[in-house]
């Protein structure tokens, strides 16, 4: 019989991964500054399939976004726009009589960034339990802070309208 030793072990120090230095004491990121907008107009540039919409600062120096929708989503927010109703309730107007009977008043739409050329937006809403912010289509928003019985403000993320291509959603109360 051999006498079975275990083999003495070097010490080894646990890896310790380090990543980028956090000043802890360092004020956050700023929040970023939202523009009150204006729908200007949803319009059809042929031989574009899409209305295009365009919304414009309320204040100068009334720069403009301007994004495609689909078709439905662009006769939708036309017909939100000049405030017609239709025989019966549309999608987006039996979603506001929905919020209205729920207690449910859309505050504002906020456009918070653009991923790969598309929008990203969310619902600023006061219901009965509080404030919720619930993501939605740019287009599904605007036409629902457009029904409502006084229209909700349109605000855009400056950054939206300074610099091209993507820009991140900020997280945080804004």
């Amino acid at each position: 019989m051999t006498d079975l030793q275990p083999t003495p072990q070097p010490d080894i120090e646990p890896e310790v991964v380090v990543g980028p230095a956090v000043d802890l004491e360092a004020p956050p990121p700023p929040l970023p500054a939202f523009l009150v907008m204006d729908v200007e107009d949803v319009s059809m540039d042929l031989p574009s399939p899409y209305p295009a919409v365009t919304l414009v600062e309320s204040q100068p120096p009334m720069r403009a976004l301007v994004f495609p929708v689909g078709l439905p989503e662009g006769t939708a927010m036309a017909q939100a726009l000049r405030r017609m109703a239709s025989r019966r309730p549309m999608t987006h107007e039996l979603f506001m009589q929905v919020l209205q009977l729920a207690r449910i008043e859309v505050i504002a739409l906020r456009l918070v960034g653009r991923d790969e050329g598309n929008l990203l937006a969310e619902l600023d809403l006061m219901t009965p339990g509080g404030r919720a912010r619930v993501d939605c289509r740019p287009s599904d928003g605007i036409v629902l802070a457009l029904r409502m019985p006084v229209p909700a403000p349109i605000l855009a993320d400056e950054r939206l309208l300074d610099e091209p291509g993507d820009v991140l959603p900020v997280t945080g109360d804004t």
